[in-house]
């Protein structure tokens, strides 16, 4: 009876799945046409034509979304090869930007697109790979692949898991369907005790509950010195002198607020140079129109080429628009002062333990919804300012750069911070290998 209701429920959910296809598609195609995205993987996605595995080496299958997840397993990858060379381990992403840095980023890995949640999917796809543990990265609860997985004898873990507000809320209405699901896990890695409350309090099962840290923390880099970090500083041009203010996963109107504010201080400042990142490959033509009126210098990355590089205009002072994926990190390793974007508009926030772990001075807007916790934590080592408003970042870059002591005080204690907070990973490792 228990097994008819599931196929019941799994085709209902293909129906759903299939009438919002429908609905979306041109969307989609729009999409496709306009920005590039949506155009690879269909027989990945659609039909689970994930890689063959083939012998017998116990296989681990890793989940991550989009770029920030392929970014963080980057060390639960390295480690888990290095302790167990026999394991096979394949990687699979759902959007094309994590895709692409995934496929540079694992190259000695198999990496394809994840099946979409239909039933014929994700039985296919986990056929063809044949993975003794599925790891899902932050949070991933689709009904079908989870059910799928462990129909198929799968164990399935969540590793690094975290439920920002908005989507406890949202699963808090869904709780009885959330908490089937969660009976089907295995193992549950929760950042810290709050998420793990709230894991708790949706029907994970306590045995299978554990905080372990956040992952982010040891992924995070420290050496300025690095290879990639010293080949872009070259690239750029950049000088001891210089003093690097850093915009990250900027989204609108950031860019033209950072833009207004280093207009502001760079005749003050002549030294003073710009590194601006947008979060989405989409926006980069819109931001390079916003710095093409400027009528300040500034050039692309993706016109860095063997230490050759393209300038407009005639400042001094030129501005580095990052127009690729997957390198914000070792940008992060130039900077002095930096900025943390999508914490002025409306996305929550975005990643400020990159910044941190450098010894940036670092700074933010008021919405950091996404990782409150994190910040909270940054705020009470008195490692990072929040400022509310433009004016209060333009003061914060001013005071950075009139007083280089207090800039570097503030950064040391985001350098030391993060150094105590690691760890995650051994942890985390520790609780995978019985499932395997």
């Amino acid at each position: 009876m228990s097994h008819l209701l599931s196929r019941s429920v799994s085709w209902l959910l293909n129906g759903v799945y299939l009438l919002l296809l429908l609905i979306g598609f041109p969307w989609i195609v729009w999409s496709a046409c306009r920005y590039g995205k949506y155009r690879g993987g269909f027989a990945e996605k659609l039909l689970g034509w994930a890689p063959r595995s083939t012998g017998s080496r116990p296989t681990l299958w890793l989940h991550a979304v989009s770029v920030g997840e392929v970014n963080l397993l980057a060390t639960l990858v390295r480690e888990m090869a290095s302790r167990h060379p026999d394991w096979r381990l394949v990687l699979s992403t759902t959007t094309k930007t994590g895709y692409d840095l995934a496929r540079r980023k694992y190259a000695d890995y198999a990496v394809f697109y994840a099946p979409l949640d239909f039933s014929w999917s994700v039985h296919t796809a986990l056929r063809r790979v044949r993975p003794n543990l599925l790891v899902l990265a932050e949070l991933e609860l689709w009904p079908n692949w989870i059910r799928a997985a462990r129909s198929e004898g799968v164990r399935v873990a969540v590793v690094n898991g975290r439920l920002s507000d908005s989507s406890f809320r949202d699963y808090c209405r869904i709780r009885p369907l959330v908490a089937a699901l969660l009976r089907q896990v295995n193992l549950v890695a929760a950042q810290n005790a709050e998420v793990a409350q709230r894991f708790a309090h949706l029907g994970t099962h306590p045995g299978v509950l554990q905080v372990t840290g956040s992952l982010k923390y040891d992924g995070a880099v420290s050496d300025r010195n690095n290879p990639h970090t010293q080949q872009l500083r070259a690239l750029a041009h950049f000088e001891p002198a210089d003093v690097i203010w850093l915009a990250g996963s900027t989204q609108q109107p950031e860019e033209a607020i950072v833009l207004r504010i280093f207009q502001e201080l760079t005749d003050e400042f002549p030294r003073l140079r710009l590194v601006l990142v947008p979060r989405h490959p989409e926006r980069f033509a819109e931001v390079a129109q916003l710095l093409a009126g400027s009528g300040l210098s500034w050039l692309r990355r993706s016109g860095m080429k063997d230490g050759q590089i393209t300038t407009t205009g005639q400042s001094p002072s030129p501005i580095v628009l990052v127009d690729t994926i997957g390198e914000l990190g070792a940008w992060w390793g130039t900077a002095n002062v930096g900025f943390v974007g999508g914490t002025f508009g409306s996305r929550g926030g975005q990643n400020m333990i990159e910044p941190a772990a450098y010894g940036v001075a670092t700074c933010f807007g008021p919405n950091t919804r996404n990782f409150r916790d994190i910040v909270a934590q940054l705020l009470a080592a008195k490692a990072v300012e929040v400022v509310q408003d433009p004016a209060a970042l333009a003061a914060f870059v001013r005071r950075a750069l009139e007083d280089a002591g207090w800039a570097h005080q503030l950064g040391a204690r985001a350098r030391q911070f993060v150094a105590s907070q690691q760890g995650a990973t051994r942890h985390t490792i520790e609780l995978l290998e019985p499932l395997v």
